[in-house]
């Protein structure tokens, strides 16, 4: 076991490299750069742009040498800690990251804990009564539930709550504590705007989840072992946990390479229809105006996330199902 850690943290560097490799050349694709797009904004408002103070940015940030030469002092950077800084905010990239890293995480973390509440006890109730009303109706709401998008939920919910109880659905928290320190009341109105977005962006993903595992479940309630439990005597309920519901959960488990990126990107379409103080919308502008440092640093992050959830998916994959191996025997 040690030991295939140890290679799979070593083949991680190589695919780290590639994939920023990759990054800074998906953001240096559109032609210019940030200050380009900037004087072009300027100008549309019919104000004028600093042409030297512009030159002296870009010389300061190297944007007037190669390529090559500033992607190394983007990766140097970034394995010293410095992640750059974000033209569009006028700040270090950390600094700007800030409090939406942390919002997007709580708001992420809730939402599968909710889809994870909702989605075992509805998924192991339609495996257990196959084809009864209860397993019809909650089919149906599942698929309303995959086939409605996240945008389109929360339209509709602003809509009615606007309609029904005159208020307005936005914000991760009351207006006035935005861009202000944390305290107890900011908490709470935290807390007061959560359940929102948590509704609409686990709605879908309660429902996707809770069909897979019917479907794994169902796979192995009809296997042989089970009728042999049956046979032997055990009970309904032990006969489905022990051993079933742990075979039927291994989806969960290699999923984890997606859940820890989801955690810190969120779902972006969602976050701006609500304008929620995530990162996700920050992520969507850094792009939008070429911000570089902001964008591409955010990008290695996410493949940080999403490389460290494969490797741990896989370990536990093996602690969770016995008929997995991490490397085969040699045969003789």
């Amino acid at each position: 076991m040690l030991g295939y850690i140890l290679r799979r943290i070593l083949m991680m560097i190589p695919t780290l490299i590639i994939i920023s490799m990759l990054v800074f050349t998906i953001v240096e694709l559109p032609p210019g750069d940030y200050f380009e797009s900037y004087v072009q904004e300027l100008r549309a408002l019919g104000e004028t742009a600093d042409l030297q103070e512009i030159e002296q940015l870009k010389a300061r940030y190297g944007f007037d040498q190669p390529a090559p030469v500033r992607y190394v002092h983007w990766v140097l950077g970034m394995l010293h800690g410095d992640f750059g800084y974000s033209f569009e905010y006028r700040m270090p990239v950390n600094e700007v990251v800030g409090d939406r890293l942390w919002l997007t995480m709580v708001v992420s973390f809730v939402t599968i804990l909710f889809t994870w509440a909702l989605a075992f006890p509805i998924g192991l109730y339609s495996a257990t009564r196959q084809y009864s009303w209860g397993d019809y109706g909650l089919t149906f709401l599942g698929l309303m539930g995959i086939a409605v998008p996240h945008f389109m939920m929360a339209i509709i919910m602003m809509y009615f709550a606007n309609i029904w109880f005159g208020t307005s659905i936005g914000h991760l928290m009351d207006l006035q504590y935005l861009n202000q320190p944390m305290s107890w009341d900011k908490f709470r109105s935290i807390l007061a705007h959560l359940w929102i977005p948590v509704i609409i962006i686990g709605t879908a993903g309660t429902a996707g989840m809770a069909r897979r595992l019917r479907a794994n479940l169902l796979d192995e309630l009809n296997k042989p072992y089970v009728t042999t439990a049956r046979a032997k005597g055990l009970s309904p309920t032990r006969t489905t946990l022990k051993y079933p519901l742990r075979m039927a959960l291994n989806f969960f488990i290699s999923d984890i390479g997606s859940i820890l990126p989801s955690i810190i990107s969120g779902a972006e379409v969602t976050a701006i229809i609500l304008s929620l103080e995530t990162t996700g919308p920050m992520l969507i502008k850094a792009l939008q105006s070429q911000d570089m440092y902001l964008a591409g640093s955010f990008l290695m992050y996410l493949a940080f996330l999403t490389v460290i959830g494969v490797l741990v998916s896989d370990i536990a994959l093996t602690l969770l199902d016995p008929r997995i191996r991490l490397q085969g025997r040699k045969s003789r």
